[in-house]
């Protein structure tokens, strides 16, 4: 006699504002590697301390040539999502890598439940994503940040981990 299998869903109404946001990071060389395989016990403490806002963490493996390592979160709000990721350690993080990738290339996509989505991609070759089937443009202006580019009303939750003036005197 066949099994019938559990069919389950979820009701989602107690989560209005609900963010999920994917993140990858690839490695292009064996310094690459170093700093991708860095970033993984800095971020499992980081999730572990349960940042006010973050509702689920998951570690995701892409590829595997060239390696491509990943994770799923589900945020409460964009609000959450975006203070979190202006303060420490995030912002240091982020800071690190528009200095300096380390030979890696780094991407997020981020879907909100109200519908929209947004993206942002550093070196990432071979494409991925988003990135893999729809036209590219400079991350610059309006597009630099992430509620720019969500066109979200209202006002940052904290200051860029790194300005955009300050991102390209960099280069």
């Amino acid at each position: 006699m066949a099994r019938i299998q559990q069919r389950q869903t979820v009701d989602l109404s107690g989560y209005p504002d609900l963010v999920v946001i994917y993140l990858g990071m690839q490695a292009k060389s064996l310094r690459g590697l170093r700093t991708l395989l860095s970033y993984g016990p800095r971020i499992t403490r980081a999730a572990n301390a349960a940042p006010d806002g973050l509702l689920r963490h998951q570690f995701l493996l892409f590829g595997l040539f060239p390696p491509h390592l990943g994770m799923r979160q589900y945020w409460r709000d964009f609000d959450a999502l975006e203070r979190w990721a202006r303060l420490e350690p995030h912002r240091s993080w982020w800071q690190a890598l528009l200095r300096d990738a380390g030979g890696t290339g780094f991407w997020h996509e981020t879907y909100f439940i109200r519908g929209g989505m947004e993206s942002i991609f550093l070196d990432v070759d071979p494409p991925t994503g988003l990135l893999s089937f729809a036209p590219a443009h400079e991350a610059r202006g309006a597009m630099f940040s992430a509620r720019r580019r969500l066109r979200v009303q209202g006002e940052e939750q904290a200051p860029p981990g790194l300005t955009e003036e300050e991102f390209y005197q960099a280069r």
